[in-house]
C-alpha cells in the first residue's frame, strides 16, 4: 500500500503547488481569434501587459483569425487545460452557435469562464436628412411607412444586425435589411443616403456624429456612454427593457484547475481597474466589468438563449 500513500501525497503536493501561486511557471499564450488592430486585439494586448507584470511571466497575444473567429476559438477549446493557453474573445463565442449549424466547439461545455472583461453598446445612427430627431420619432416614422425604411449591417447575424432585429421586435416596426461587407461600407451608404439607419460601434460612429454626417439617436446598452454622453439608451428613449451589448471576455479550456482560474480572474479584475485599460475601452464606448467566473458563465448561457430567440423571430436560419 506504500504506492497508494505516495500517490496520495503526490496529489496533495500538486494541490498545494497550485494553491501557493506557483502558476505560471512559463509564458502564457492569449489567443485572439480576430486580426490584429481590432477592438478585441487592442484590449487583449493591454491585458497581457498587466498580467505579465503582475504574475512574473510573459503573457503574449497570438492572433488566429478566420471563419467567423471559429479557428482561434476551436484551437483553444482543444488546447491542454493547464492554464498556458487561454482565449480572449468577443460575443461571437456565443453568437456562432446561434448562426451556424456546424460549430466546432460548445461555448458552454468546452470552456471555463475566467472573467467578463468589458461590455460595449452599439449606437443607432441615421442619415441627418431623415425627419427623425429622436428614437421615438424614428419609430413613429417607421410605423407610418412600414417596410419603406432600410437599415444596413456588416452582415447577417452580426451584433448590429441582431441589435436592430431586437429593436424591430420590441418596437413593433418593419425595416428592410441591407447586409454589407463590413461596418465601414454600411456607414458610407448611410452618409450617402442609400440607407436610413444602422447600428455601429462608438469608435466608428463618434467621428461621423461629431462631423454632422450622421445623427445618433440612441445607444443599445443600459446606460449612456462617455464617448457620446448626450445620446440616451434605447430603453430610456422609448423602448423599455431593451438591451443589446457586445462583450469581451477571457476563458480557458474546460478542465483548467480552479486555482488557476481564480488567480487569472483576480489579476484580470485588477488590470481592468487600471486607468490605461479604462482609456482603451472608452475609445470603443466600452466599459470595464471584471466579473467572477460564475457570473461570466451565466452571461454566456443567457446570451445564447436571448439571441437564439431573436434570430428565430427574425427568420434568420442557421447557415
Amino acid at each position: 500500500m506504500r504506492w497508494v500513500r505516495l500517490l496520495f501525497a503526490g496529489f496533495l503536493l500538486a494541490g498545494n503547488a497550485w494553491g501557493q501561486g506557483e502558476y505560471p511557471a512559463r509564458p502564457v499564450r492569449i489567443v485572439v481569434p480576430s486580426p490584429p488592430g481590432g477592438g478585441t486585439d487592442i484590449v487583449a494586448r493591454v491585458l497581457a501587459q498587466h498580467l505579465s507584470k503582475a504574475m512574473g511571466q510573459p503573457f503574449f497575444v497570438e492572433n488566429k483569425p478566420g471563419a467567423g473567429n471559429m479557428i482561434g476559438i476551436e484551437f483553444v477549446a482543444r488546447a491542454p487545460a493547464d492554464g498556458y493557453t487561454v482565449l480572449f474573445v468577443a460575443s461571437t463565442l456565443a453568437l456562432n452557435s446561434v448562426l451556424y449549424k456546424k460549430v466546432p466547439y460548445d461555448p458552454v461545455k468546452d470552456f471555463a469562464p475566467i472573467a467578463l472583461a468589458a461590455t460595449a453598446p452599439n449606437v443607432l445612427i441615421v442619415n441627418p436628412a431623415l425627419p427623425a430627431q429622436t428614437l421615438a420619432e424614428f419609430i413613429a416614422l417607421a410605423k407610418k411607412r412600414p417596410g419603406a425604411l432600410s437599415y444596413g449591417t456588416p452582415g447577417i447575424g452580426t451584433s448590429p444586425h441582431l441589435s436592430m432585429e431586437l429593436l424591430k421586435s420590441m418596437a413593433g416596426i418593419d425595416l428592410q435589411h441591407v447586409p454589407y461587407r463590413g461596418t465601414a461600407a454600411a456607414v458610407t451608404d448611410l452618409i450617402g443616403g442609400q440607407i436610413a439607419a444602422t447600428f455601429a460601434n462608438a469608435l466608428t460612429a463618434k467621428p461621423q456624429v461629431d462631423a454632422g454626417r450622421v445623427r445618433a439617436l440612441a445607444v443599445s446598452g443600459p446606460k449612456r456612454i462617455e464617448a457620446l454622453a448626450a445620446v440616451p439608451p434605447v430603453a430610456e428613449a422609448g423602448v423599455p427593457g431593451y438591451e443589446a451589448m457586445q462583450w469581451y471576455g477571457l476563458v480557458a479550456p474546460a478542465g483548467t484547475p480552479a486555482p488557476v482560474i481564480a488567480r487569472l480572474n483576480a489579476e484580470a479584475v485588477k488590470a481592468l481597474q487600471s486607468d490605461e485599460m479604462r482609456e482603451k475601452l472608452a475609445l470603443d464606448g466600452a466599459q470595464p466589468v471584471g466579473s467572477s467566473p460564475a457570473e461570466f458563465g451565466s452571461l454566456i448561457k443567457s446570451e445564447l438563449e436571448k439571441w437564439t430567440r431573436v434570430a428565430r423571430a427574425a427568420g434568420i436560419d442557421q447557415q
